[in-house]
């Protein structure tokens, strides 16, 4: 019986997207259903595979994305959040396999439930990309998630403070204005999709504030004192409002915690 770490590895190693997904999907149902060993045999590989088409350029050589209701615009922004939530798959299930051997049963089953909840998001939006004439892998996109992941590959604490803490929590805040932006353009089926990755968005950066508490607990540590220091040290970029400060709240993250260092 193949091992758990070996199905996430063969997983994050999958670069055609479909096939990733599928293959996420399946090691998911697997662990669920018994037919996966509780073991970590294998290391996880320092990057995931990605689609060979496509290409990378450094964050500062994207262009931006517009705000204008143009198709050009509305190709690029959905392009974009199909790369967030193909590298998202990648995330999560690197979690579970590069930490998950120290952790307990909920800390492992609560991060492959985000990974299957990624990859049915990237699922919905690739058919809507579909549907506006371009594949995942038509424009351009950058490393940056992964770089930032890569930056707290050797403490778990860390990897939580920068990747569902302040990663997806930024999707908290930035998500409802694209929503209220696709129902301004009539795009109701874009609107559902937002909506979908919204609610869940705040349960996966639930998960990880609660298991970056549950840990500061058991090392006894303060954890909004140790939540600052890593993010200080590990997190290059730039925590800024606006906030979805309910959102936030919701998700287990509250006002004080952050709008210290914004």
């Amino acid at each position: 019986m193949e091992d758990l770490s070996q199905a996430i590895r063969a997983a994050l190693l999958t670069g055609e997207p479909r096939a990733k997904v599928k293959a996420t999907r399946k090691l998911v149902r697997d662990w669920r259903r018994g037919a996966l060993r509780p073991g970590f045999a294998v290391e996880m590989p320092d990057r995931p595979q990605w689609p060979a088409q496509l290409e990378l350029l450094p964050p500062s050589q994207m262009s931006k994305r517009g705000r204008g209701g143009s198709e050009k615009n509305r190709i690029a922004l959905w392009h974009s959040l199909a790369h967030i939530e193909f590298v998202a798959i990648d995330l999560a299930l690197d979690m579970v396999g590069r930490f998950g051997a120290r952790m307990d049963k909920a800390f492992i089953g609560d991060f492959l439930h985000v990974a299957a909840d990624e990859a049915m998001h990237f699922a919905l939006i690739e058919r809507k990309l579909h549907r506006m004439g371009v594949a995942y892998g038509d424009l351009p996109a950058h490393s940056g998630l992964w770089d930032a992941a890569y930056e707290t590959r050797g403490d778990v604490l860390a990897r939580l403070a920068v990747v569902p803490m302040v990663l997806e929590a930024r999707g908290l805040d930035v998500t409802p204005a694209m929503l209220d932006r696709a129902r301004a353009q009539g795009d109701e089926q874009g609107a559902r999709i937002l909506e979908r990755i919204l609610d869940d968005e705040i349960r996966h950066v639930r998960a990880g504030s609660t298991h970056f508490s549950k840990i500061c607990d058991r090392r006894g540590e303060n954890a909004e004192n140790c939540w600052k220091m890593l993010v200080k040290r590990h997190f290059r970029g730039i925590i800024k409002p606006p906030f979805n400060d309910s959102a936030r709240l919701a998700a287990g993250l509250p006002r004080e915690l952050y709008a210290a260092l914004a």
